[in-house]
């Protein structure tokens, strides 16, 4: 049995530079070891731990989903001791990936029903994961309409800028784009914060509708109210605590929200479960 504890050796095999201020870049990683790709078996909504040797580790939603093979991918934002030595990292680099960590989005209780997702910032990387999932040509017929509605501070700041385009060409999925504010003439896109796009654009919530929301705890405080104005009822709201991700075990007891740690309970909570813990944002 694999021990938890000791990470998985892995390969940058590749970075992308995601925003224009080089603050998040994605890393693609690949298993040294035969079969440690298999061991490593994820579902959209997980995180994993990237472990640097001498620098720490942090905890990461995973930016890939199950259905793409040969790899792991992560987003980063750089902000401290460990993110900055990975974005100083190149390609061809070799460090420790633990994992995977936490629950999942559910679903099995989503199959057959119409999903509303909502994401903004960097945070978007396990709705990513989430997209590529439910768009894999065998799993799209399983659920029914996906409208997404995905923000960022700026054009510059948006993640995955070739998928959002490609996305947006399929008859499949709806792409509402948003950023805060921006100055140029070319944008296409919507103005605005999340959460009143979110009330303009996103469809109303019913038994058969789920909305799952990612992004800094500030959107969620926001968007919440639309999605109940929607129609959304508490249980169908699925929300990702992964700014509370530490250790990964609920070991350190830093991750805890009364009596739930969210690194062994969540990341993934419906909004009913979370009015039943001090408030989060």
């Amino acid at each position: 049995m694999q021990n938890p504890y000791l990470p998985y050796p892995v390969r940058i095999d590749d970075i992308t530079v995601e925003a224009e201020d080089k603050s998040l870049k994605t890393f693609k990683f690949v298993f040294l070891n035969d079969g440690d790709e298999e061991k490593y078996a994820y579902k959209a909504g997980q995180f994993g731990e990237l472990s640097i040797p001498g620098k720490g580790e942090i905890p990461i939603g995973i930016a890939s989903s199950p259905v793409e093979k040969g790899f792991v991918k992560f987003t980063v934002n750089r902000a401290g001791v460990v993110t900055t030595h990975l974005h100083n990292m190149k390609v061809g680099d070799i460090m420790g990936l633990r994992g995977p960590l936490g629950n999942w989005y559910p679903w099995e209780l989503l199959e057959g029903k119409n999903i509303l997702i909502v994401g903004g910032g960097f945070a978007f990387t396990t709705l990513r994961s989430s997209i590529v999932y439910m768009l894999d040509p065998a799993n799209r017929p399983r659920f029914g309409n996906i409208d997404v509605v995905y923000g960022a501070r700026s054009p510059g700041m948006l993640l995955y800028k070739d998928e959002l385009v490609e996305w947006e060409k399929r008859d499949d999925i709806n792409m509402h784009i948003t950023v805060d504010a921006t100055d140029d003439p070319d944008w296409k896109y919507n103005v605005g914060f999340v959460p009143p796009i979110t009330e303009q654009k996103a469809p109303s919530g019913g038994d058969d509708t789920y909305a799952i929301v990612c992004g800094p705890p500030i959107m969620i405080k926001f968007t919440q109210p639309v999605l109940e104005k929607l129609g959304y009822a508490h249980d169908h709201i699925i929300m990702s605590l992964e700014n509370r991700m530490k250790c990964g075990f609920g070991m350190c007891g830093r991750c805890g929200i009364g009596k739930e740690l969210v690194c062994k309970d969540g990341p993934v909570f419906t909004l009913d479960q979370i009015n039943k813990t001090p408030r989060e944002y």
